[in-house]
């Protein structure tokens, strides 16, 4: 019988504007509410069993202390200086044979740029850099050769390239790499 409504070039009988976002209002809670569910629920019980609901419930002045909005929790130059570990003389780079000289030169580059950033360029060097938007202890930097800046975010490392003559070259090329920076393992 459908055979017959294609061939002459008619729809089905159910095929209506109303059926048509009937399915697609099913198939969007569907998609969004209903894979979901399950982990609102754990998350509902696990408040409930850890009496953090009944806390947040009865003292409104926790939550922000427990929920803070992201302006707040926006990093600031100071913390990120904070959480790096800086090259020291003693340390052997494999990957690059600079100087002393030429890693505290780089150093000082990347304090500058840190220190003169916006907040967006420091979220995003941070991002490029440990793979989100918080910085973490121990996020280290190496100066080797290369091109460009590089970074391995599961080991929290930034490989910088030590051939830059003047801070400028350094800040326009490290603005261009944080910039396009795509994050996310659903990515890949």
């Amino acid at each position: 019988m459908s055979q017959q409504w294609h061939s002459h070039g008619t729809s089905h009988p159910w095929d209506t504007v109303d059926n048509r976002k009937w399915l697609f209002y099913r198939m969007l809670q569907m998609a969004v509410i209903g894979r979901t569910m399950r982990q609102i629920k754990q998350i509902r019980k696990g408040l409930k069993e850890t009496e953090v609901f009944q806390l947040l419930t009865g003292r409104a002045d926790v939550v922000p202390m427990m929920f803070p909005r992201h302006s707040a929790t926006a990093c600031s130059a100071k913390t990120v200086l904070d959480h790096i570990k800086w090259p020291l003389e003693l340390s052997s780079d494999d990957e690059g044979e600079y100087s002393m000289a030429v890693k505290s030169q780089v150093a000082e580059y990347l304090r500058q740029f840190i220190e003169n950033a916006s907040p967006t360029q420091l979220t995003q060097l941070v991002t490029f850099w440990v793979g989100w938007d918080v910085p973490m202890k121990g996020m280290q930097m190496h100066v080797v050769k290369g091109d460009f800046p590089r970074s391995s975010t599961c080991f929290l490392t930034l490989r910088l390239p030590g051939h830059h003559e003047s801070y400028l070259d350094f800040a326009a090329q490290l603005e261009q790499c944080i910039a396009t920076n795509e994050t996310g393992l659903g990515l890949i």
